[in-house]
């Protein structure tokens, strides 16, 4: 067992006894996918230090392990479903959902969609899924994940949304692109203090909304995200 093993071994039973991972199949997902593969070079030492790191330059982050797990268990993940994510970053949070809702067996089955607008992170996220065997899940796409995907489109494709960033709303292409009892969680609020709120999508197109923890995201950049007046 290596010494990343160990402190990934660590970690999870860590998060477990603060009651954060509750389900077996985030704890598995965890105990599966290497975070040290995700963090940038000169952060990888830290890997399984409970707190976000940045991602380089870029200006963007890995979130904390403690609300990775948070926002897996809110989003109620099962085997075959399809998955839109906003926000790539380095591609872990992806390669969590993926082994999630992913079997080997039936590869056309169960998919993540994920969006990132800035091009270092889209191939950073691209290499790091490759290298362990997950990107054959894991459709990277470059471009504003605020306007959906494919953009604009208003059809139901979906099962479930995250959004990775903080954004004063749910987009409502989002939501159309939501499929009828599908989950869209994101952090909500302004750029400084948000709160993780979760909406289930009723018959009627409307959102249900349960709000979680309060939590502090980098901002959603793009069509979508914050506008002047809503910075504070």
């Amino acid at each position: 067992m290596s010494k990343f093993d160990e402190k990934r071994k660590f970690l999870v039973e860590e998060l477990k006894e603060r009651g954060i991972i509750k389900s077996k199949e985030v704890e598995q997902a965890f105990l599966a996918i290497p975070r040290e593969e995700f963090v940038w070079m000169d952060t990888t030492e830290e890997a399984y230090f409970d707190v976000p790191l940045p991602l380089g330059h870029t200006g963007q982050t890995i979130s904390a392990p403690h609300m990775v797990a948070i926002m897996l268990e809110e989003l109620d993940l099962t085997k075959g479903i399809q998955v839109l994510e906003i926000g790539t970053g380095s591609g872990y949070n992806a390669a969590l959902i993926a082994h999630i809702i992913t079997d080997a067996k039936k590869v056309e089955e169960g998919r993540v969609t994920t969006i990132e607008r800035v091009h270092e992170l889209v191939q950073f996220a691209k290499m790091n899924l490759s290298r362990v065997s997950y990107s054959k899940y894991v459709d990277v796409f470059e471009g504003d994940g605020s306007v959906g995907w494919p953009p604009y489109s208003e059809k139901e494709y979906y099962d479930r949304i995250i959004i990775t960033a903080a954004t004063p709303r749910f987009p409502k292409i989002l939501v159309k692109q939501l499929k009828v009892n599908g989950i869209i969680l994101a952090p909500i609020g302004n750029m400084f203090y948000q709160v993780l709120t979760k909406g289930k999508k009723t018959a009627d197109g409307q959102i249900k909304i349960k709000k979680d923890v309060e939590c502090m995201f980098v901002p959603l950049v793009g069509e979508n995200g914050y506008h002047v007046n809503e910075v504070v």
